[in-house]
């Protein structure tokens, strides 16, 4: 068993603790005969006790809260020691801030750690969403400059350019857009171009072109007349669809006089109208007449008069080119009829 510090003593001084007192002098000695005992010897004797009994022990150094060992010494100044103590406890009060700060740096550090590693795990979606935003911010602009440009003044509309009137004046075609002058191109619809060019019944088809900053051209399809119609009261001059294009007081040259079962409104005036618009030119021009009492009968008469059997509308491109033939072969001043209803088997009469 480990002894305490102090507690090893030598041998020797053992010996001496358990040695057995002093005999006693024998009995029936005189005490005369003993030595006396004098001052000196009794001291020395008390101090050998003395000796005995002290532990021999080390003394044991005191560490201060800065490190440095505290003197044992007391034959230091009062004023010594109280500043000793004091700057003892600042140093103590440092060490005890010190912890703190040390965990605030590593806070802050830790946060801008973990800031720089969102952004450089987060950086290919920031430099899309860059692009986009970039990309979308353009077309923006680029829509906000087209429609404050199409809706702004400098494309009002200032001229209107007519292309293709032949029978209609082009200064009433331009005077009917007159109420939209002014107006932007974009803002100008199809139904307000309908309204302008209704009250034009030669107009069959037409179109629209807009050219900035300010002209609108329109296109147009006047109607083909195929004959004239006589209703009683007087010639009206028609197109394939039965639209009166004029009234004239006589018939036209070049325009044939339609008859037909029913009228305009009957499938013989049909027919017939589609078979006038299949002629060649230079056919058209010898056709004085046209008779249909029935879609199917057909009869065309020329100037020189000769007499065409069509029959009906059917492959009406097949019998032109086929009349055209016979035309050349045998002219209509010497023939009295031709039969081309069946385009297979042309017949001259």
């Amino acid at each position: 068993m480990k002894r305490p510090q102090g507690f090893d003593q030598p041998a020797t001084r053992r010996a001496e603790r358990h040695k057995p007192p002093d005999e006693a002098p024998p009995v029936g000695e005189s005490a005369a005969a003993a030595p006396p005992v004098g001052a000196s010897q009794r001291k020395a004797r008390s101090k050998r006790s003395s000796d005995r009994d002290r532990v021999a022990t080390e003394p044991i150094a005191v560490i201060a809260a800065s490190g440095s060992t505290m003197s044992h010494t007391t034959d230091a100044e009062p004023g010594q020691l109280v500043a000793a103590s004091g700057s003892a406890v600042a140093e103590r009060s440092r060490d005890a801030r010190s912890p703190k700060r040390v965990l605030a740096a590593a806070a802050r550090e830790r946060r801008r750690y973990e800031r720089l590693e969102v952004r450089r795990f987060t950086k290919r979606s920031r430099r899309r969403r860059l692009v986009w935003t970039v990309v979308l911010g353009s077309i923006a602009a680029l829509v906000a400059v087209v429609i404050g440009g199409a809706y702004s003044p400098l494309m009002a509309l200032r001229d209107v350019r007519v292309e293709g009137a032949q029978r209609i004046p082009a200064a009433d075609v331009q005077a009917a857009f007159a109420g939209m002058l002014g107006t932007p191109l974009p803002l100008i619809a199809s139904a307000d171009v309908h309204d302008a060019l209704s009250a034009f019944p030669l107009i069959e088809t037409y179109s629209t072109e807009t050219i900035p900053p300010g002209t609108l051209v329109v296109r147009i399809v006047e109607r083909t007349p195929v004959g004239v119609i006589d209703t009683g009261d007087g010639l009206e001059l028609v197109d394939a669809a039965g639209v009166v294009i004029e009234r004239p007081d006589a018939r036209l040259e070049g325009q044939p006089l339609i008859e037909a079962e029913g009228g305009i409104a009957g499938e013989g005036f049909r027919a017939a109208a589609a078979v006038v618009r299949s002629l060649p030119a230079e056919v058209r021009a010898q056709l004085v007449g046209v008779q249909a009492a029935t879609a199917d009968d057909v009869r065309l008469q020329l100037a020189a008069g000769a007499t065409v059997v069509w029959g009906s509308a059917e492959d009406s491109e097949l019998k032109a080119a086929g009349l055209a033939r016979l035309m050349q072969a045998a002219p209509p001043d010497s023939v009295s009829q031709y039969d081309v209803s069946a385009p297979s088997s042309l017949v001259t009469e």
